[in-house]
């Protein structure tokens, strides 16, 4: 039997969210992430923003440029998106054993045998929409295929509110006519090259001699285009707990070097990332920052701490130390996030010369964690929420 595996994306998650609990924003173009009149970001959009061109990592004076006066502005509320995050994959993990949170806002799952139990790999996928919406009310964009990257690009076709099976022997087809930014790993410059060549979809790299693609590429990019090309792709879905690491990156639309941008966008990939070693009940002990610099040089460094972590905020500031520290600061850059790794195999020994409180392990973020989780059980869930404060 073949390995069938599912890609659940939640549309315009942030957006969304917002969207669901304030009806009178549904309908209307709404952005989250940086106030009007401040440097930053947008984290993601609603739909109905996205229709003027605006989309995630955009800078946010370029966003209210092209949006209408009616536009909704948001800061970012990550402790409501994680718990709703928290609620869709328990829904998930109702569904299939191996579930592989990859954001806060998708997974795969291997859904190899549901057959059975559900029914065909589209009954499956409506399920799976059906048990979200019934949980969260949001909509999810659903691909289903025989291994991890036509999963993904099968629930990127239909977006929003998706639903798409790719059955092995229908690999091909799906796969000819989409743009050659369809394949992991041909950026800018990659595409550039194979354009060069005349090729302009993956059916056109496909019918091209690994050799030639070797040749134009390396040896390594151009056998993976190669491959993926051809439909051949892992088909592995690793749980959290077996993950090695935990990262999250983002591309932006264009070379970046406003150093507010680059520092709401590495906050927003901490706040992600320690989502996700929370949700795997993980901590680890090295933080990788990733920059790719016009125009196509990438760099990665890291460093150990000294004690483990899942919290944001020393994700975030460990990165950004990286950033500062790095001889490459001030150059325009393509790419940028961070990743954890390092996970702590056994009880972490105390500073023994620290103070009681957090020898015991209550150090002062986790005790003002566990307060903020108090208030909200006790008086709601948006009733207070943590700060974000800006260095001058």
């Amino acid at each position: 039997m073949s390995r069938l595996v599912m890609h659940v994306d939640l549309d315009a998650f942030y957006a969304a969210v917002e969207q669901r609990d304030r009806p009178e924003w549904r309908g209307r173009p709404l952005v989250v992430g940086a106030e009007p009149g401040r440097r930053g970001v947008v984290a993601t959009c609603s739909y109905e923003a996205r229709r003027f061109g605006v989309h995630s990592a955009m800078p946010i004076a370029e966003a209210v440029r092209r949006l209408p006066a009616e536009t909704v502005y948001v800061r970012p509320d990550m402790a409501r998106y994680a718990e709703v995050s928290r609620d869709i994959m328990r829904v998930l993990g109702t569904l299939s054993p191996l579930v592989e949170p990859v954001s806060i806002d998708e997974a795969y799952l291997d859904v190899s045998g549901l057959e059975r139990l559900i029914g065909p790999p589209e009954v499956v996928a409506r399920h799976a929409k059906a048990a979200i919406h019934a949980a969260v009310g949001l909509t999810a964009s659903v691909g289903i295929g025989p291994n991890r990257l036509i999963a993904k690009l099968a629930s990127d076709a239909r977006k929003p509110d998706g639903l798409l099976v790719v059955h092995p022997e229908e690999v091909r087809a799906f796969l000819d006519p989409l743009p050659l930014a369809a394949l992991r790993g041909v950026g800018a410059v990659t595409a550039r090259r194979l354009e060069q060549a005349g090729l302009r979809t993956v059916g056109d790299v496909r019918c091209r001699p690994l050799e030639d693609l070797r040749r134009r590429l390396g040896a390594r990019t151009g056998t993976q285009v190669h491959l993926q090309s051809n439909g051949i792709a892992d088909d592995r879905v690793h749980p959290a707990t077996e993950r090695q690491s935990i990262s999250k990156e983002t591309t932006f639309a264009e070379d970046v070097v406003d150093t507010d941008v680059l520092r709401d966008t590495l906050r927003w990939a901490a706040q992600e990332v320690g989502y996700l070693a929370r949700h795997a009940a993980r901590k680890g002990a090295v933080v990788t920052l990733k920059i790719r610099l016009h125009p196509f040089e990438t760099h990665t460094r890291s460093r150990t701490l000294a004690a483990p972590t899942a919290e944001d905020r020393v994700i975030f500031d460990t990165a950004w130390d990286l950033y500062r520290a790095d001889t490459h600061a001030g150059r325009a850059v393509r790419l940028i996030g961070l990743g954890l790794s390092g996970w702590a195999q056994t009880p972490v020994q105390p500073d023994l010369f620290a103070d009681k409180d957090t020898r015991e392990g209550n150090h002062p973020d986790d005790r003002l964690d566990a307060t903020l989780d108090a208030i909200r059980l006790k008086f709601g869930r948006h009733c207070i929420q943590r700060g974000l404060a800006r260095r001058p």
